[in-house]
């Protein structure tokens, strides 16, 4: 049998003296645990926010996460309910709602769709008074997409502002 070699030793390799002992291994695994726990516990996920803002001539309610991650594909649901009638109805998005983002549609199709100054602009034509009105926009943010994204939402009828909600994404890496 051979030798081992000159620079082993039966007390540092074998009995394992002078190594960090088992408890630091123990932190280790700890820290490692701690990304897929928060996980578990939605800190990347994304629940839903619902924010609302009732108006004498209609309510506009946002239901969107509030943190996402790389990757993630959502529907944000923008939800109208008209006091009075609005005619020539229209959402305008802040950039944030398109900004590394792909926008994989908008259901029901808006009569139009179109971009001003960087804001998404999807025309709804005519909410009767006392009416729903329900559109759908299914998302997913780009994986380097990172930080906070400010997406506030406007409810125009016509070029008279009608509501806005102002909603924030935190978007880990």
């Amino acid at each position: 049998m051979s030798a081992a070699p000159d620079t082993l030793t039966i007390e540092r390799h074998r009995d394992r003296q002078g190594r960090i002992g088992p408890w630091w291994r123990w932190v280790g695994t700890a820290a490692l645990a701690v990304v897929p726990v928060c996980a578990l516990l939605n800190v990347f996920g994304q629940r839903t926010n619902v924010t609302t803002v009732s108006k004498p001539r209609a309510d506009l309610t946002v239901f969107a996460p509030s943190s996402g991650r790389g990757g993630l594909m959502y529907a944000a649901k923008f939800d109208i309910v008209a006091h009075q009638e609005l005619k020539k109805a229209t959402l305008v998005l802040a950039p944030g709602w398109a900004n590394q983002y792909t926008v994989n549609g908008a259901s029901p199709q808006p009569s139009n769709e179109t971009s001003a100054n960087g804001k998404l602009v999807l025309s709804l034509g005519d909410i009767g008074k006392g009416q729903r009105y329900v559109e759908f926009l299914s998302l997913q943010i780009n994986p380097i997409n990172v930080g906070d994204q400010r997406q506030t939402v406007w409810l125009y009828d016509g070029s008279r502002e009608i509501a806005a909600v102002h909603h924030h994404i935190l978007i880990w890496p």
